[in-house]
């Protein structure tokens, strides 16, 4: 009998839809992973959330850009503008009904 398997990205949307808490902790950690620099990552994981939540069409009507570009911004290549990248983050925080705050650590 053959190994089963199950893609991970398959898990993590299922985990997403099923789990508000897991989203909210997602969208944190992708917002974590863009303040301190790890934006290619960060665009990943926001795509996974967006992905399992609400989709690329109803971030594309939030946010007043073409779905495609909501799709490349969000990919490992893409390139988003700060200015297109903030759009996407306040509308899945919309939706998620989550708010941001930020706070500074120094490090020794």
């Amino acid at each position: 009998m053959g190994q089963l398997t199950v893609d991970s990205s398959t898990t993590l949307q299922a985990r997403i839809k099923a789990d508000p808490a897991f989203a909210e902790a997602l969208l944190r950690e992708a917002t974590d992973m863009f303040l301190n620099g790890e934006a290619e990552a960060s665009r990943l994981l926001l795509r996974d959330v967006v992905n399992a939540t609400v989709g690329f069409e109803q971030i594309a009507t939030a946010t007043n850009r073409p779905s495609k570009s909501v799709h490349r911004m969000l990919s490992a290549r893409g390139n988003p503008t700060m200015e297109s990248l903030s759009a996407v983050f306040s509308a899945i925080r919309k939706v998620l009904n989550v708010s941001f705050e930020t706070h500074t650590v120094h490090q020794a």
